[in-house]
């Protein structure tokens, strides 16, 4: 029962939506209904409003985090001691995101919550993927290339933060987020890809 309770816990939280949520309060269309309709925080910057994407982008984040770290604390207390109870947690987490049962099961692409999960599991690990996006995206201005370079990177630096349990879970975790890239893979490989190099010189 203890990891019944932790997995629809943090599949809740992960359910929480803060492109929409942010969206909603700060009187912006859904961001499901423009753009690319990724409920993100890229798309939610679409609409002019930089406070609101960055709003998002921390909410979205801290969320995973927090789901994360509430699973490791309330796990001995919840009877929960085995490592796969907690891998499932964590995948709940992020599926939540994916697909929130607040929103009609139509969620975000998962880059600001796979990271705050990533820091929750161990910080360097967390540390060392947003260093690669931070890279990949100072050469390239595409956030998408960024976050599939990111998420390829993962397993292998989880590889050496992690025990096994937890290396699968982010191996599949990062499996979820470059599928739900996949138009933006399409578009990288025919060159249609927007961005923000694009974005800044349309602007000027």
């Amino acid at each position: 029962m203890g990891t019944i309770a932790l997995v629809i816990l943090c599949y809740l939280i992960g359910s929480l939506s803060f492109a929409v949520i942010v969206s909603r309060a700060c009187g912006l269309p859904d961001p499901r209904s423009y753009g690319s309709g990724n409920p993100g925080a890229t798309n939610v910057m679409r609409s002019g409003k930089k406070a609101a994407a960055a709003l998002t982008l921390f909410g979205d984040g801290a969320k995973g985090w927090v789901a994360v770290y509430l699973a490791q604390m309330l796990a001995p207390h919840w009877g929960v001691v085995d490592d796969l109870s907690l891998a499932l947690a964590v995948l709940a987490t992020f599926l939540g995101h994916l697909y929130p049962v607040f929103f009609g099961f139509k969620g975000g692409k998962g880059v600001a919550t796979a990271a705050g999960i990533l820091l929750a599991l161990n910080v360097w690990m967390g540390l060392a993927v947003l260093a690669t996006w931070l890279l990949v995206f100072a050469v390239s201005r595409i956030s998408s290339l960024s976050a599939l370079t990111a998420a390829a990177s993962a397993p292998l630096y989880a590889a050496f933060f992690l025990h096994k349990p937890m290396l699968a879970t982010v191996i599949v975790l990062s499996a979820l987020l470059i599928w739900r890239h996949r138009s933006n893979i399409r578009n990288l490989l025919q060159g249609k890809e927007g961005s923000f190099k694009k974005a800044e010189e349309s602007n000027r």
